[in-house]
């Protein structure tokens, strides 16, 4: 049976808003899209906080529906297992009340019957990122309550898992389409939360010379840099994100650089050029206060 088209072709597809986007790789610091709109349903749920079903915000009548209506999709789907569309609003639905695991067993199941259906892996591809990242963050949850070298593991095999299946996203999407240069950011994100730094650096080499990624590939290659202990070539990057004239770094970005500049500097002994990141760094923190 040919699959049922849907309205989102590649090209739209990496336009999208995804977890990827908007996680920053810190789950304490996730924030929504400012456009909560239908489309931008599927990124929503990086404000949860817990993995149970919370619906108390939720008028009751309305809560009651949406149990009924993914119980009478569950029904539907055994009896009519090539319904796309009910495979993505079922797959919704248990995105939007909190429950990830769920939407990927469902979307799993989508993808055996129409395994070349873009959209399709793409939404399976965001429910694996929600389930890793709400796993993560009831983890740091606990973490932070009790401290204990079982629950120290459990934190970093679930800090791995999540570097691992934004790794895995990445890779598959730019598989698909190569041209989707924003994720080799995030890609290069995810490898450096790995500790992957050399393929963190190899994977953002091409956005140099590209103007609107050239800053955050120097301050991701310059903090990889540090880490494997190459202090000059880490020190090169970040002045490339600090003192570009051309195209300036956005104030945040800028900031950032120069900041480990002066702790590295401070590290290293050379105090002269530690002195002239200083100055540089309390400009650019005067100017970002005028800017606001």
């Amino acid at each position: 049976m040919p699959e049922q088209p849907l309205e989102n072709d590649a090209e739209q597809l990496g336009a999208q808003e995804s977890i990827l986007y908007h996680a920053n790789w810190n789950p304490e610091s996730i924030t929504p899209p400012e456009d909560s709109s239908e489309s931008d349903q599927s990124s929503n749920l990086q404000n949860k906080t817990n993995g149970s079903l919370d619906q108390s915000h939720v008028p009751q009548k309305q809560a009651d529906n949406s149990i009924e209506r993914r119980q009478y999709l569950e029904h539907h789907l055994r009896s009519r297992p090539t319904d796309l569309e009910s495979y993505m609003e079922l797959g919704q639905l248990y995105r939007d009340t909190d429950r990830p695991a769920d939407a990927k067993r469902i979307l799993e199941q989508a993808v055996e019957v129409f395994p070349k259906n873009p959209q399709v892996h793409w939404e399976l591809e965001e429910a694996i990122l929600a389930r890793s990242l709400q796993q993560y963050r009831e983890v740091l949850e606990i973490a932070e309550r009790i401290d204990t070298p079982e629950i120290d593991r459990e934190l970093e095999r679930s800090q791995n898992d999540w570097a691992s299946r934004r790794i895995e996203v990445c890779q598959a999407r730019l598989k698909r389409d190569p041209e989707l240069y924003d994720l080799r950011l995030a890609l290069g994100e995810a490898f450096l939360d790995a500790g992957r730094y050399e393929e963190s650096i190899e994977s953002v080499r091409e956005l140099a010379d590209q103007d609107i990624y050239s800053a955050s590939a120097s301050y991701l290659t310059g903090r990889c840099y540090l880490e494997i202990g190459r202090n000059h070539d880490a020190m090169k990057s970040l002045r490339e994100v600090a003192l570009r004239r051309a195209v300036p770094a956005s104030p945040e970005l800028k900031i950032a650089a120069l900041q480990l500049l002066c702790t590295t500097a401070d590290r290293l002994g050379v105090s002269r050029t530690l002195e002239i990141y200083q100055t540089q760094l309390e400009i650019a923190q005067s100017e970002s206060q005028i800017t606001r």
